[in-house]
């Protein structure tokens, strides 16, 4: 009995010894798995472990390693949730690191301002670490480039992707209706998962394009370029007889780091390929790019003696020789970060990827001008569209041609990552606008707004219920706005009932005319698409008085008053302008005086002052008989209405205002002249021949004493 119940005891020991060795062994396979960058097998092994585990602290870590995990197999949403449970739990007072890479996560998902607060956060804790403020910076330069993307048009090529990853886009054949592309979809080579991503190994694919633009169904390429592990972006050269690509074998399950291969073309096949051996073995080479003459090759990199991370190199082959140089540093483009995927265009450009410069989340495609020989710098992000806030990498650029393919795994995909194609729109110009009333800023509709091109162009729009107009596409698909073209848009509305009374409260303008409104646009030096926006607001021209900038008069006299303050000929002026826009207006010229002097020498001098504008007017090149002058003399001093209050500027006003000086300049306000239209329905005459010489108006002389008309 008691033997039996000490087998009982032991056996229990034993179970739970082996318990407790299980939990163990758990926790220490993951930190393996981890360590060992199998992130998809360690997601399983930390989740075992952490029901398992009894302590808190180490719970908390297991969860913050969750996070990592997902982080690092490119699953973001997961990744922030799991770092959310670890955030929740404090564990970013114990590591700080926390609040970056959720910060990192947030971004790669667009929401900006959380991961500000996030980068903030890790700012404050580790304030000498760089990384906190410039994450706070990309993400206020991402909010702005959102604002205002550029032109480019992006496509999903959904017949080239899949489910699974796809990337790394290379366009071949003479008319660039070929392409070699990285998947791990079905049809691979490999039978075996990939334990760092859960996907099968990768394999390069190609695909073929009909004259339709439809691709064919995409095929691996044949061995053996492709092997059971993962091979990665290609480049090819420019007489397609060469490729470089990526391969990364794998030994006892674990990754060797990757290296470039090159095959040569014979016929339709490829010849066993050769390996480049740029630096020892046991540095990581991979994401080729050659140069449009084949003699420079780029390469990303975590070789010794670069920034930190994986860094853009380059060799460049010696053309008796055929062989290689050593390899150089772009040193003015590589960060601490990761630069990735290079891609040198045809005009000298080095396209690449980075996650160290300024970007809108995980990685974004840069692009860096050729400063000097072999050198390239002053990275510029390339924005969205082509940027997102998710992983954008990989860009191809067909010769010098504004379009190409890039990959992301933005939202909105077929799965994993996925291929992109991008092209510059062509260059389309719109104008539109609005046409309101200036005084109680109401819509006009029915408005013709008509645009005349120095082209020879002449079309008409009429303004909607808004008061809103637009051109833009002709039925037959053309362009009402031509490139390299200058135009005058002229805004009009008449009406044949005159004297309407002033009422913006009614909101009824349906009796309203207009006086004409004019603008210039023009699309020379453009070369963007843009849209442009002109509105107009137009003055009632049949609702009684106009007022337009004063004309003044000295004491007592009637010829223009200029003065180096005051200079009434620009008042006339923009009044001139006014007729030449208004081409069939009839205008009544009403000059006044104020009260001193008699009321016939007031209306005497009133009289011969609007007959001095209407001379200069004439002058100018007006016909006479568009421009009645009258004069009212003192008995319509100026009213002014301003925050509801109405102001007559008679004797009684005047008289009280405290000082001499204010005094006289209530008096030299009523010294003025207005306009209103009598009539819209005038014909011009045929004009005069040009080059006569403009008419100076005659100077008035004083209308008697100062104490006379005024």
């Amino acid at each position: 009995m008691n033997g039996m119940r000490g087998s009982i005891i032991l056996t229990l020991v034993i179970l739970l010894s082996t318990g407790l060795q299980a939990q163990k062994n758990y926790t220490a396979e993951a930190d393996n798995a981890y360590k060992s960058e199998s992130f998809f097998t360690a997601v399983d092994l930390y989740k075992k472990a952490y029901t398992k585990e009894k302590k808190k602290s180490e719970k908390i870590r297991i969860i913050f390693r969750i996070g990592e995990c997902y982080r690092l197999i490119e699953n973001p949403e997961l990744a922030e949730e799991w770092y959310l449970k670890a955030e929740k739990a404090q564990y970013g007072n114990e590591d700080p690191l926390l609040f970056l890479n959720l910060a990192d996560v947030m971004r790669v998902q667009g929401q900006y301002t959380e991961a500000k607060k996030r980068y903030q956060e890790f700012a404050n804790l580790m304030p000498d670490d760089k990384r906190g403020k410039l994450g706070v910076s990309a993400c206020e330069l991402s909010e702005k480039w959102l604002e205002k993307p550029n032109p480019y048009i992006i496509m999903n090529i959904s017949q080239l992707n899949s489910k699974q990853y796809d990337y790394g886009p290379v366009a071949t054949g003479r008319r660039a209706d070929e392409i070699i592309f990285v998947s791990s979809r079905p049809g691979t080579i490999g039978s075996e998962l990939d334990s760092r991503s859960g996907e099968a190994f990768s394999d390069l694919f190609t695909a073929e394009m009909d004259r339709k633009g439809k691709w064919s169904v995409p095929k691996p390429l044949p061995q053996p370029i492709n092997t059971e592990y993962n091979e990665g972006p290609a480049t090819v050269t420019k007489r397609e007889g060469e490729m470089y690509y990526t391969h990364c074998p794998m030994e006892k399950n674990q990754s060797k780091g990757c290296e470039i291969w090159m095959a040569v073309k014979k016929g339709q096949d490829w010849a066993e390929p050769r390996k480049l051996s740029f630096f020892p073995d046991s540095v990581t080479v991979g994401h080729p790019s050659i140069s449009k003459d084949d003699l420079t090759l780029f390469f990303a990199s975590d070789a010794p003696g670069g920034k930190g991370g994986k860094d853009i190199w380059f060799v460049t082959m010696d053309k008796k020789s055929k062989e290689w140089s050593e390899p150089k540093n772009v040193a003015g483009i590589n960060t601490p970060g990761d630069e990735l995927f290079p891609f040198i265009h045809d005009n000298g450009s080095l396209y690449f990827s980075s996650n160290g410069h300024p970007g809108m989340g995980g990685l974004d495609i840069y692009k860096a001008e050729q400063i000097g020989k072999d050198e390239w710098g002053n990275p510029e992000n390339v924005k969205p569209p082509i940027n997102s806030s998710a992983n954008d990498y990989s860009i191809f650029f067909m010769g010098e041609s504004e379009k190409g393919y890039f990959t992301s795994n933005r939202e909105g995909g077929k799965g994993g990552d996925d291929i992109y194609s991008f092209k510059m729109p062509p260059v389309i110009y719109t104008m539109s606008g609005t046409v309101k009333d200036v005084d109680c800023k109401s819509p006009i509709s029915g408005a013709t707004v008509k645009l005349i091109g120095t082209d020879g162009s002449s079309v008409e729009a009429v303004t909607d219920a808004q008061g809103a107009y637009k051109f833009d596409e002709k039925e037959n698909g053309d362009r009402f706005i031509e490139s390299n073209t200058s135009y005058t848009i002229v805004v009009s509305k008449t009406s044949s009932i005159r004297n309407i009374a002033v009422d913006c409260e009614s909101k009824d303008y349906s009796k309203r005319g207009y006086l004409n409104g004019k603008g210039q646009e023009t699309t020379v030096g453009i070369e963007k698409s843009t849209a442009f926006i002109h509105d107009f607001e137009l003055q009632c021209s049949n609702c009684g008085e106009i007022k337009f900038k004063t004309v003044l008069y000295e004491l007592a006299k009637w010829d223009l008053m200029v003065t180096p303050e005051v200079n009434s000929k620009d008042s006339l002026n923009d009044l001139y302008q006014t007729l030449i826009d208004n081409p069939n207006i009839v205008i009544e010229l009403s000059a006044h005086t104020d009260a001193r002097g008699s009321e016939e020498s007031n209306q005497e001098l009133s009289q011969k002052r609007a007959q001095s504008c209407v001379e200069y007017l004439i002058s100018k090149g007006i016909e006479a008989d568009r421009l009645v002058p009258k004069g009212y003399g003192e008995g319509h001093p100026l009213v002014v209405s301003a925050n509801g209050v109405t102001t007559t500027y008679n004797e009684a006003f005047i008289n009280s205002l405290k000082t001499k000086q204010e005094q006289e300049a209530a008096h030299q306000l009523n010294r003025r002249t207005v306009f209103s239209v009598l009539r819209d329905d005038y014909v011009p005459q045929p004009k005069a021949p040009e080059g006569q010489p403009e008419k100076e108006s005659e100077g008035g002389t004083e209308g008697g004493a100062e104490d006379g008309g005024n």
